[in-house]
């Protein structure tokens, strides 16, 4: 079950990131691009993030067959079907097709420290897609509620960026007693098969592991980067006395007493339940990359992408 709300300890900090609520001003999503530009700009500049070397090396859309076209492109399985003859054209891996998968379900909606875990949530995939936007890659997202499922086209540009996380922000909050379903989710990028390209899975990952066998089966295809946001209340409880336990996505409620025992019990379920996460990550092939409410978001990306840099640029795993 979800932690409870408590007042912050301390004023937000100038590096939480800004409340971006449906129905909020446009001036939270201006804040946070300027907050992500002005400490990110130029992290991966000149960077390439493709799975294989060489341009041409992914295969894109057939066409008719044109006098002049190269007969080693010629797709013989749709020559074959339509008894004309076609070619199977070349899409360039050093464009980039990222996907995020975003996993808003009730959970997210609660945050005790500097902000809540979905605004984190959205700031995390505003930094990621700009570190990735450059040149023609091109971003899209798959946003999930639980009781609804939306996938947004990749495109490319920043006026698309844009658009993109304006999309997510303005996402419905998922109604009380709402599960999530992040694995449904992960199937929307499994079929139809896509082109390569990396997969980052926004999400607490709390709840029931029923998302482990699209997220293997996308990381046997794709890059994968998995987002792990979570505030410290899922980790731990406060010695607060009498205290009302609240699960959004089930509904239920139970009135407990914080005891030392119970404290103790529900901080060492929290860390076998992430440990069981962070293994299942691993088994998918991808990276794992965890930010808090109470932590510097943007440092925490910065570090994670400076050390995995190499990866990132060179394809290797």
């Amino acid at each position: 079950m979800t932690g409870v709300r408590t007042t912050p300890d301390q004023p937000r900090p100038a590096w939480a990131p800004p409340t971006t609520r449906p129905g909020r001003p446009e001036a939270a999503l201006r804040s946070l691009e300027l907050v992500v530009r002005r400490r990110l700009d130029g992290l991966l500049q000149g960077n390439h993030l493709g799975l294989l070397p060489g341009p041409g090396s992914e295969p894109g859309d057939a066409r008719v067959y044109q006098v002049g076209d190269d007969v080693r492109l010629m797709d013989w399985a749709v020559t074959a079907r339509t008894t004309e003859p076609h070619i199977r054209d070349t899409a360039a891996d050093r464009e980039l097709e990222t996907w995020l998968v975003m996993d808003l379900s009730a959970s997210l909606d609660f945050g005790t420290v500097n902000c809540e875990k979905r605004d984190l949530a959205v700031a995390a995939a505003s930094a990621l897609a700009y570190l990735t936007r450059n040149g023609a890659n091109r971003v899209g997202a798959v946003i999930s509620t639980g009781d609804r499922t939306r996938r947004l086209p990749p495109g490319s540009g920043l006026p698309h960026l844009r658009s993109l996380i304006k999309e997510i922000a303005d996402t419905p909050r998922a109604e009380q007693g709402v599960r999530g379903d992040l694995g449904a989710a992960l199937e929307q990028l499994r079929r139809p098969r896509r082109r390569r390209g990396l997969v980052v899975v926004i999400s607490d990952f709390l709840g029931p592991l029923d998302w482990v066998r699209p997220l293997r089966a996308l990381g046997a295809r794709h890059q994968l980067l998995s987002v792990e946001v979570l505030d410290r209340r899922d980790l731990e409880l406060p010695d607060v006395g009498t205290v009302v336990l609240a699960d959004p996505e089930t509904g239920r409620q139970r009135e407990v007493e914080t005891t030392p025992r119970l404290r103790r019990d529900f901080a060492a379920a929290a860390s076998a339940h992430r440990a069981e996460v962070g293994r299942e990550l691993r088994r998918a092939g991808g990276a794992q990359l965890t930010l808090r409410t109470d932590s510097d978001w943007i440092a925490d990306i910065v570090r994670f992408v400076v050390t995995r840099k190499r990866q990132w640029s060179g394809g290797t795993r």
